[in-house]
């Protein structure tokens, strides 16, 4: 079954506007959990009530509110918070063109794939050629689910790829920030130690082999207990009280090659025999 996409408008710099479908690009994966009432198993529902009259509020009761201080709210409209975002309308306003390398990773957020509208095809490639001859990421906002969004456009494999972006406020500065100071000058002998076991561990970069082991964990034990086999948690692993930074080193380069983990598609394959 084809994607349904999640947003349906365009993308305009210049005078130039190429109608788009957006995609959503990640899927998140992660174990969810249910809270339940530990005497019937049964599920447990969260109420509003006010803390005011101490009773359960119906929803066409609650409002949102903004707190200016302490104690103190102004309330707002459903309309009235939307209204920032339907007013940019349906169109994603690239503002400038920057080189990818100048943006910090720390700045992306969520992406999300584009499509061309039909009939928009050609439109849609020329752009990604642009973007593609250049080396150049486009910069631009739209209205996503009620809140304007910063992005970024990216060609990406031969289609075109947003990311939403993070405001510069909303990045924590490291200047501001409690970080360790080296106590001493590293040493040329812990230096060449050090880069033999980040080269000994060093490999060519495949997302397929990093598998999420936690879930999987997890899973094999929702299905072990519903199957009403006795479940008996692992102790913890020993840490290694060491403080001997160029012993360490010279443990883990003798012994990376010993105690490298097996990939993933060498588990499955072995999980399969």
């Amino acid at each position: 079954m084809a994607a349904r996409s999640l947003w349906n408008g365009a993308i305009r710099f210049g005078l130039v506007n190429v109608p788009i479908k957006v995609y959503g690009a990640a899927s998140s994966k992660q174990i969810r959990f249910r809270e339940l009432h530990v005497k019937d198993a049964a599920t447990l529902e969260h109420r509003r009530v006010c803390s005011k009259e101490d009773k359960e509020v119906p929803y066409d009761e609650v409002v949102r509110g903004y707190e200016t201080s302490p104690g103190r709210y102004v309330v707002l409209t459903k309309d009235e918070i939307q209204a920032p975002a339907r007013e940019r309308g349906k169109t994603i306003d690239l503002e400038d063109f920057v080189p990818s390398h100048q943006i910090d990773p720390l700045y992306y957020d969520t992406p999300y794939w584009l499509g061309p509208q039909k009939g928009a095809e050609d439109a849609y490639a020329v752009l990604m050629a642009a973007l593609e001859k250049t080396g150049l990421v486009g910069i631009g906002r739209f209205a996503l689910r009620t809140r304007e969004q910063l992005v970024a456009l990216h060609a990406v494999d031969g289609a075109l790829r947003i990311e939403t972006m993070r405001f510069h406020d909303e990045v924590v500065d490291e200047d501001g920030l409690d970080l360790p100071q080296p106590a001493k000058k590293v040493s040329d002998k812990e230096a060449k130690m050090a880069d033999a076991l980040v080269s000994s561990l060093a490999t060519e970069f495949d997302p397929t082999e990093y598998e999420d082991t936690y879930r999987e964990h997890v899973l094999e034990v929702v299905e072990a207990k519903a199957q009403g086999r006795q479940i008996v948690a692992p102790e913890a692993a020993p840490e290694d009280g060491s403080t001997d930074l160029m012993a360490l080193l010279e443990q883990s380069v003798s012994g990376a090659g010993k105690t490298k983990k097996p990939k993933a598609k060498a588990r499955k394959a072995k999980a399969s025999a």
